[in-house]
């Protein structure tokens, strides 16, 4: 089956990597990359949705799907809701799964963008003193100079000049693109707290 689904794939211009079991994919894997990966439920050793569920807890968030001869509704809904990009039972059609491969492919490449513009706009924010921190946390929470000044026990035209220092470090165009930049890596409101 592995070979069959390596020469459809291939056929269909997929780069192709193909492993035995998990973990001779997890002792290869690199972690920085983004994986969209075609994986049957039953493996030897570790099963498809235990490979899943270990890339998600390690970081790696992966676009899968999964294929099973062995499928029921229980085990497909689980999956999906825990993430899994789609679900199909043996057997299928290659036309199918060829579309359901190029959405989920298409899914990896947006997911990879993500994660370079965050890490670019991670790397921005860091260069951050730690009161200009605290201050773009505040304004992602809504609050305007004034009251930033005032929870700060500083002056407004103190806040402002912090404010302007900010945007230029983060190369942001306006205060609106700030906040989304701030948002975009999710966790920065919280970093400060």
């Amino acid at each position: 089956m592995r070979d069959a689904l390596q020469m459809l794939l291939r056929s269909a211009e997929f780069s192709v990597f193909s492993y035995a079991t998990a973990e001779e994919f997890l002792s290869d894997m690199d972690r920085s990359r983004t994986y969209c990966l075609l994986t049957d439920v039953r493996l030897p050793g570790m099963n498809g949705i235990a490979l899943y569920r270990h890339l998600v807890s390690i970081g790696v968030d992966p676009v899968v799907v999964m294929i099973t001869g062995h499928g029921d509704i229980p085990m497909a809904v689980s999956a999906l809701k825990e993430g899994v990009a789609d679900f199909v039972e043996k057997p299928f059609d290659p036309a199918i799964l060829l579309d359901i491969l190029r959405s989920a492919a298409e899914r990896a490449v947006a997911s990879h963008q993500r994660k370079t513009v965050a890490a670019d706009i991670r790397s921005r924010l860091t260069a951050l003193t730690a009161r200009e921190a605290e201050i773009l946390a505040m304004l992602v929470e809504g609050h305007p100079n004034k009251v930033i000044a005032a929870k700060l026990g500083i002056s407004v035209r103190t806040t402002e000049h912090h404010r302007a220092r900010i945007m230029e470090k983060a190369r942001a165009r306006s205060l609106s693109h700030l906040i989304r930049m701030a948002l975009a890596i999710g966790d920065f409101a919280s970093e400060q707290s």
